[in-house]
């Protein structure tokens, strides 16, 4: 696929026409309020794996509603202190896979902690962890479960779960609670931006070709799924479109990258047509942090830098931590 978005001197300062909704603030702060009115019970299981540099824990937390939240935590073999930590979240349609395919970040020196998506898990990697909230007819996927209403949308759910992973990971004792950043990619990069948002004392927030941004262009210039769910509903739920918008503009991450303090590093794509390079810059240029910076994939698709790209982070997230 050529070029099919904006030039790279317009995406530099393109701004979303997102509308945030007054009471943003409030909302997440409620939702917040009441996810952690349930203990967060973290708990980690140590699980033999057969490798010997490396030392893992099934990882169980209390996440929106006090619901059982499934991820992993992988440390170097031999730790003895606190360590750097990388809370991590994942791609759409992917959980958290098993523990061996998470060896980067345990062997640069940090603690790595791998955060399952409720309901998710069976697209391309295998997960564990349920969405017990059912919602109104929907669109296959995830896109649009309870997407008429803010209290009941299905990122409502993932992001507070998001941030009591963050809460988790600071929980045990070899990880820095002081030393915390968060990483992902696509809908992983997403969540990260939302986090980065909601939690204030991150060190540095790195999301890759992140998807959940800038709705109302995502979902008007891209055929692709998973934005395309969200047009495929409103084909059949006619008249409904400014109500699903409203819902949307409260999980659009150029609301929560407004918010964003900590250092940052995002990468785009030209190519990429399930996350357009316009939704990715629309979110980086709302960062607030001065200190940031996006990594350009020029003739590249949705995977984005790919190992290069962890290659960049690799370098970058030391500094920070």
């Amino acid at each position: 696929m050529a070029l099919f978005d904006l030039p790279l001197d317009e995406l530099r300062e393109y701004r979303s026409a997102s509308t945030e909704p007054g009471d943003f603030d409030a909302f997440w702060a409620k939702t917040l309020q009441e996810t952690r009115e349930h203990e967060l019970d973290a708990v980690f299981a140590p699980v033999g794996t057969h490798l010997s540099t490396v030392e893992v824990y099934d990882v169980t937390f209390a996440g929106y509603g006090g619901h059982p939240v499934k991820g992993w935590l992988v440390l170097p073999a031999g730790a003895t202190a606190p360590l750097p930590t990388v809370v991590e979240y994942i791609g759409y349609g992917g959980g958290r896979g098993l523990p061996h395919t998470h060896l980067l970040w345990a062997s640069a020196g940090f603690a790595h902690f791998v955060m399952d998506t409720r309901g998710q898990g069976s697209g391309w990697t295998n997960g564990d962890t349920a969405d017990p909230v059912g919602s109104a007819p929907a669109q296959p996927g995830h896109m649009t479960r309870g997407i008429e209403d803010p209290e009941t949308y299905y990122y409502r759910r993932v992001y507070a779960d998001a941030v009591r992973a963050v809460e988790a990971a600071r929980a045990h004792p070899l990880t820095d609670a002081a030393r915390t950043a968060v990483i992902g990619t696509s809908q992983g990069g997403g969540i990260a931006i939302a986090a980065g948002g909601l939690v204030p004392d991150l060190v540095a927030v790195a999301p890759d070709v992140p998807f959940l941004c800038d709705f109302p262009r995502a979902t008007t210039l891209t055929d692709r799924d998973p934005y395309r769910e969200i047009g495929r509903y409103l084909k059949t739920h006619r008249g409904r479109t400014e109500r699903v918008r409203r819902t949307l503009a409260y999980f659009d991450g150029v609301h929560f990258a407004a918010r964003g303090r900590a250092p940052a590093l995002f990468s785009a794509a030209l190519e990429d047509q399930t996350c357009p390079p316009s939704t990715v810059f629309a979110a980086f240029n709302a960062w607030s942090g001065d200190d940031k910076r996006i990594e350009v994939y020029d003739f590249n698709d949705h995977e984005g830098g790919g190992p290069h790209q962890e290659a960049v982070k690799l370098a970058w997230l030391p500094s920070h931590v």
